[in-house]
């Protein structure tokens, strides 16, 4: 009788101790499941855009948040409240440089981009105003300086050092180069995404300077990157018209509010 009611309670110390292994095995999973969503599922790519203040994933897009403050100098935060730290005058090396009349201003920024990108069936142009998003949070535009396809030739002079301005509502931008970014990340770096969720890639390429020739209608073309080991579609930024942007965006595109 004793030896009944011993094998009964080494059975049930057994049950319980493969019941609790179940449920620490079910919670390890859970973890790394939220882990991987969290995380390591595609979004530490987009988590390099170090001005965003969220990035997270919404089914198959990610959401990138940004102020649009740039975290350079420039003479356009004069008048505005953090003229103190980042006003600085005009030094770059355009004789032909004025000044435009708007001023930054903080905005609240919201990309939603693809996660996984892929190339659309049909091409979509793209639009006056934000078209993508640069590391430090800020906005890139197209090669035009306003409706009916105006270029940049007059609007370029309002460029400040590093190459971007504020336009009538305060949103400050890139056309060309951000020279901020490539100077402290170098010519070949990840720059930033635009809004189909391909990335944007400085104006240098293997220790070359990649001209429109190298690259198609999209101003883009596909290999293997340091971030995209087994290639990708990506944009670069070239010294020449379109500089960032052909015939439209190669890829779906996601949506942009501010």
């Amino acid at each position: 009788m004793r030896i009944i009611k011993i094998g009964a309670l080494l059975s049930l110390v057994m049950l319980f101790a493969l019941s609790s292994c179940q449920d620490d095995a079910s919670s390890t999973t859970e973890l790394k499941k939220d882990n991987s969503t969290a995380g390591s599922d595609d979004l530490s790519i987009y988590k390099k855009i170090y001005a965003a203040s969220e990035v997270y994933a919404e089914g198959e897009f990610v959401v990138i948040k940004t102020n649009g403050i740039p975290d350079h100098k420039s003479p356009y935060f004069e008048g505005t409240q953090w003229e103190a730290e980042r006003y600085e005058e005009y030094n770059g090396n355009n004789s032909e440089w004025r000044q435009n009349p708007n001023t930054i201003t903080e905005l609240n920024l919201v990309f939603r981009i693809p996660r996984h990108p892929e190339e659309a069936s049909s091409k979509e142009a793209t639009s006056l105003g934000p078209i993508g998003v640069a590391l430090n949070g800020i906005p890139f535009y197209n090669q035009y300086a306003g409706p009916n396809n105006q270029p940049l030739t007059n609007e370029v002079n309002s460029f400040d050092q590093y190459l971007g301005h504020p336009q009538q509502r305060g949103g400050y931008h890139y056309h060309i180069e951000p020279t901020y970014l490539t100077e402290n990340h170098g010519g070949d770096a990840l720059l930033g995404f635009l809004l189909d969720g391909f990335p944007v890639y400085g104006p240098l390429e293997d220790g070359e300077v990649v001209s429109n020739d190298d690259l198609d209608a999209y101003h883009g073309h596909s290999h293997a990157t340091i971030d995209y080991p087994a290639g990708i579609y990506h944009y670069h930024i070239t010294d020449a018209d379109p500089y960032l942007n052909g015939s439209g965006f190669f890829g779906t595109v996601g949506t942009v509010s501010w």
